[in-house]
């Protein structure tokens, strides 16, 4: 018996279904990792596996950057919590207000969840309004609000709402088809109580699903001529798209953002920012109650400063470089794919990229969930055994991270070619 396998035994005995995060889980059991360091993990079996599944996104700099570990080894020295503001808060706020030009004041708080959460209610703060519009297949954490058809783990576990959510509070969030702005339209003119509209600008929770052309322009459009606060939940994007994120690659601007993952490069830490007007409206100063012990503590903040300068110095390379991978590994699995007749679709921009397996494009949360997950749990399995790990479900992404190499890309490559074959037998 495996040390992971043993550890998850254990596990189960004194935590639900042995994981603290329902996407952890995969059968027989996951393994249980004791170290990283760049592109790579090391289980307890001493296994090292190529690392493609980056935090969901989060390590976008990889494992272990140097300038993310010195600079939290210097706050160390000074402290690990306050509950009082420092001067470092005001230095990160600076710098992600910066890297967005739609954000003009932001509040620090420790998870993507707590930031669309706080965005939700600011709109409905701002708005005096109840119904918030989100799009179908888009994750935005585990609150009530919006764990309705919901991508990522919720998908995967064929959970459509979740047990335990008050129907009083699902029932004033209304969902509609991503890539369908007549969809959208139709909602707005059939509600009048619309406090705001929240989307994911590529939804990276159904697998990686991207916006047709002009589709976030007009949701832009829509929102403004009906007055209706837009969110942007970059919590996967920010930073990872670009270094303003999808709103950058997209020139879109929205009145609200919420970020997490890569801002913290593995730490705790996300903001929800957006226009004066609406951000004023927080508590104290607003009425909008808002708060947080562990919000802007000054470990997670220097690992978002060190983050948000090691982005901005080297933008110019990191971007091209992991644009360049993508690409490469893509149109190599692609052709592979191919060669073998397996009907696939790849949905690939920037850093991140998703197979699915099935002979029609894959656009919204429909054409994602047609796709045959079991060949997918079949790749990934067989992936695995070849040393690289992406992430279990079907409805996530894969990720790069500027730790990845040519060599890992060719050592990739001959293992999906190996996976591939296993699907297609």
């Amino acid at each position: 018996m495996s040390n992971s396998q043993k550890l998850f035994n254990d596990a189960k005995k004194v935590i639900p279904s042995g994981v603290n995060s329902p996407v952890r889980y995969f059968e027989p059991y996951p393994f249980f990792t004791k170290k990283s360091h760049g592109a790579y993990i090391w289980d307890e079996d001493k296994n090292r596996y190529i690392d493609f599944c980056n935090g969901y996104g989060a390590l976008l700099l990889g494992h272990r950057r140097k300038e993310i570990l010195n600079a939290v080894s210097k706050q160390l020295t000074q402290g690990t919590l306050f509950c009082t503001p420092t001067k470092s808060e005001i230095e990160l706020s600076k710098l992600i207000i910066g890297n967005f030009p739609s954000i003009e004041k932001v509040r620090l708080v420790n998870t993507g969840g707590e930031a669309t959460m706080t965005a939700i209610r600011l709109a409905r703060g701002f708005t005096k309004k109840k119904k918030i519009i989100k799009f179908e297949g888009c994750y935005h954490g585990a609150h009530d609000s919006v764990l309705v058809k919901a991508g990522s783990g919720l998908a995967h576990n064929g959970i459509s709402v979740s047990d335990g959510g008050l129907d009083e509070v699902s029932k004033n969030t209304l969902v509609v088809q991503y890539n369908n702005v007549e969809d959208l339209e139709k909602t707005i003119t059939k509600n009048k109580d619309i406090a705001g509209v929240i989307i994911e600008p590529i939804l990276a929770n159904m697998g990686l699903i991207l916006p047709e052309n002009n589709f976030l322009s007009n949701v832009r459009k829509i929102t403004k001529e009906n007055d209706i606060p837009l969110i942007f939940d970059e919590v996967v994007t920010g930073f990872r798209v670009a270094p303003g994120g999808a709103q950058q690659h997209f020139k879109i601007k929205p009145d609200i953002t919420t970020l997490a993952k890569a801002l913290g490069s593995g730490f705790t830490v996300a903001a929800v920012g957006g226009q004066k007007e609406i951000m004023d409206l927080l508590s104290p100063g607003g009425k909008v109650y808002q708060a947080s012990t562990y919000a802007g503590n000054p470990i997670s903040v220097s690992a978002a400063i060190a983050s948000i300068k090691t982005i901005n110095k080297i933008k110019n390379k990191l971007y091209t470089k992991l644009e360049r991978y993508n690409a490469l590994l893509t149109h190599a699995i692609d052709n592979m794919a191919t060669d073998m007749k397996i009907p696939h679709q790849i949905n690939f921009t920037s850093s991140m990229f998703q197979i699915f397996f099935t002979n029609k494009p894959v656009i919204d949360y429909k054409t994602s969930k047609n796709a045959d997950a079991k060949k997918f749990k079949k790749m990934f399995s067989t992936l695995l055994k070849n040393k690289v790990f992406i992430a279990p479900s079907q409805f996530e992404v894969v990720f790069l991270s500027d730790a990845h190499t040519q060599s890992d890309l060719n050592h990739t490559v001959d293992a999906f070619d190996i996976a591939l074959k296993s699907v297609k037998n």
